[in-house]
């Protein structure tokens, strides 16, 4: 009878992981021969070769469309910067400042803090026109004023979420709730890695802390988790546990290794659990990674002139110290990076969320680090096929903050969901341009308005993935990152 029941558990999970792999790789036997008619994920492999994919679920995979960018390093301003301080210049909500909010901003919505009758807030700083695109800056941020020839503005952004949590999950999930997918994972689950000796997705953070929506923003929600991303630290040990524990040298660490995949393989071909795929993977990876993270985490060997542009300074924890780090790990074949920035908020309530103070620190902090960036990659001839990414994950209102009816102590915005700028630079997007306006007042978008779900889509599009047919089945249907909705932006595409 054990006999009986082992075989039937073993028969069924082989039938239910040929079916979910079958599945995964473009939806069956039906999509594998069109594949290899026009270029796709197995296209001239055979069977031997597709099953070492099997085996490797982070081999490179050929995108069905043209890419024009490789990479993506994506740097997230955790709690929203101001988008009227910074981007989107409004000189008539200067001439209304102090005022009373009109009731049409005020009827039928609803805001995080804001209660009765708000005063409208004029933009603050000293604004002026930059480049050969002459766009409007603030010097919030002197150093990006260079730069601005080499970005694409999408001023007329829009989310369908007010608080920090699920607009953070909604911008980078495509979903406000959690276990989803992060951005990352369906890339790397799309594209596979260019370095196999590298995770093909790999986050820094800065700021202090985590952001609202926590580590489910880089984590693979229902996809195997051998596309999740992995944290790295740009101080001490980049990744935790990578080195061998004391007494245990490389040799017999790779003993031990090889002894451990073998009987994980024995298990899949037992059960079929991808996951065990996953972990046979992982400790492989890990075991590359002692030799070559390392050294492309070390910044220390870069030129004198390379830390002036970046203001970096080796063994500190700062945002600086990821753009150059994020530069070297595409540099390396890395497939995405995120770098999350946390301290962004700001309400008024305080002195670090003050519009004047909080948001002008934290400028200075980042301003040298994001401009170095996008010069480095551009003088390493990296920048046409990286894809640079500026958000936050919503807006700031017009008015000034009047939490609980009574106004804050500073100066201070509340969340918006309805308009708000990001910018993107590199892979296939038009340089010094603008797309998207707001009203004169900067309340909502009048033109070019971009929901969250076409800035993914675009995203994707630029590495040569559709989001249509990027999908993962789940529950009993396709998921995909714009979930049911979402269009490429085929305006600021070059």
């Amino acid at each position: 009878m054990n006999n009986l029941l082992h075989e039937f558990r073993r028969d069924y999970f082989e039938l239910e992981t040929r079916r979910h792999f079958l599945k995964q790789c473009s939806t069956g036997l039906g999509m594998m021969a069109l594949a290899s008619l026009t270029g796709g994920c197995f296209s001239g492999k055979g069977e031997t070769d597709l099953m070492a994919n099997v085996a490797n679920p982070m081999a490179p995979k050929m995108p069905l469309q043209p890419g024009r960018a490789k990479s993506v390093i994506y740097i997230h301003c955790a709690g929203s910067p101001s988008q009227l301080e910074l981007f989107d210049y409004k000189p008539e909500l200067r001439k209304v400042d102090g005022k009373a909010c009109p009731p049409s901003f005020l009827e039928g919505k609803t805001f995080a803090f804001i209660r009765g009758v708000p005063k409208m807030l004029g933009p603050q700083g000293t604004w002026n026109r930059y480049g050969q695109s002459g766009t409007w800056v603030s010097d919030y941020l002197p150093h990006f004023q260079s730069a601005v020839d080499d970005v694409t503005f999408l001023k007329a952004m829009h989310t369908d979420q007010f608080n920090h949590a699920p607009a953070q999950l909604l911008m980078h999930t495509g979903s406000p709730r959690l276990g989803r997918p992060g951005m990352g994972t369906w890339v790397t689950y799309g594209l596979g890695a260019d370095n196999q000796d590298l995770p093909a997705y790999m986050v820094l953070t800065s700021g202090g802390k985590y952001p609202e929506a926590g580590k489910s923003i880089w984590g693979s929600g229902f996809l195997p988790s051998v596309y999740q991303g992995v944290q790295c630290r740009s101080a001490g040990e980049p990744v935790l546990f990578i080195e061998n524990p004391k007494g245990l040298d490389r040799d017999l660490r790779k003993a031990a290794i090889e002894t451990i995949n073998d009987l994980n393989r024995q298990e899949y071909e037992t059960f079929g659990d991808p996951e065990t795929l996953t972990r046979i993977n992982q400790y492989e990876l890990a075991f590359r990674m002692q030799t070559e993270v390392p050294e492309v985490m070390d910044i220390s060997k870069e030129t004198a002139a390379t830390h002036a542009l970046y203001g970096t300074t080796p063994g500190q924890v700062s945002f600086a110290n990821n753009c150059l780090l994020a530069r070297k790990l595409v540099e390396n074949g890395v497939r995405f990076v995120q770098l999350f920035d946390w301290g962004w908020d700001t309400h008024g309530s305080s002195s670090s969320e003050a519009l004047e103070i909080g948001l002008r620190n934290k400028c200075r902090e980042t301003d040298r680090g994001m401009t170095a960036l996008l010069m480095d990659l551009k003088q390493r001839g990296l920048l046409d096929q990286t894809l640079v990414v500026w958000s936050g994950e919503f807006g700031r209102t017009p008015m000034a903050e009047n939490r609980d009816n009574k106004q804050a102590p500073f100066l201070g915005r509340d969340h918006h969901p309805e308009a708000y700028t990001i910018w993107m630079a590199g892979g296939g997007l038009k340089k010094g341009f603008s797309w998207g306006e707001t009203d004169e007042l900067g309340y909502q978008g009048v033109s070019g308005r971009t929901h969250v779900h076409d800035f993914q889509a675009t995203v994707l599009h630029l590495l040569g993935l559709d989001h249509e047919r990027l999908t993962f089945d789940f529950q009993g249907r396709p998921f995909r990152l714009t979930d049911v909705s979402g269009k490429v932006i085929q305006e600021i595409l070059a």
